[in-house]
């Protein structure tokens, strides 16, 4: 199975930028659909981005989707997600998930529950 470390985060001031990464062992990246997801404290975990097995389809959730990209270099078996414009409120733990799925299927998934591999998270601090 599939072991995912993310790293990247770390304290910004508001409007600054970051750009987490999503390290991938164990198995090659290319055969799993990978999203983000973030979790403020006393928040539950929602959706930030996703991205399909190929990096052709990309998803970012409605209330970022001006601000966050999400790429995927699967010969360095890494993904990356892209955050420009940072507020205060996108302080959280930012998580990348992982779902293995069929060499002939191409999509994204945007759900909790469509993910089997997680990491550790990494702490994302905005100052104002």
């Amino acid at each position: 199975q599939v072991q995912l470390v993310e790293s990247g985060g770390g304290l910004v001031q508001a409007g600054g930028s970051l750009r987490l990464s999503c390290a991938a062992s164990g198995r090659t990246l290319s055969t799993y659909a990978m999203g983000w997801f973030r979790q403020a404290p006393g928040k539950e975990r929602e959706f930030a981005a996703a991205i399909s097995r190929s990096g052709s389809r990309t998803y970012v959730a409605d209330s970022m989707k001006d601000r966050l990209i999400i790429s995927r270099d699967n010969v360095q078996n890494t993904v990356y997600l892209q955050m420009n414009s940072l507020k205060v409120e996108d302080t959280a733990v930012y998580y990348c998930a992982g779902r293995e799925i069929d060499i002939g299927y191409n999509y994204y998934y945007t759900r909790r529950t469509d993910y089997n591999y997680w990491g550790q998270g990494t702490q994302v601090t905005v100052s104002s």
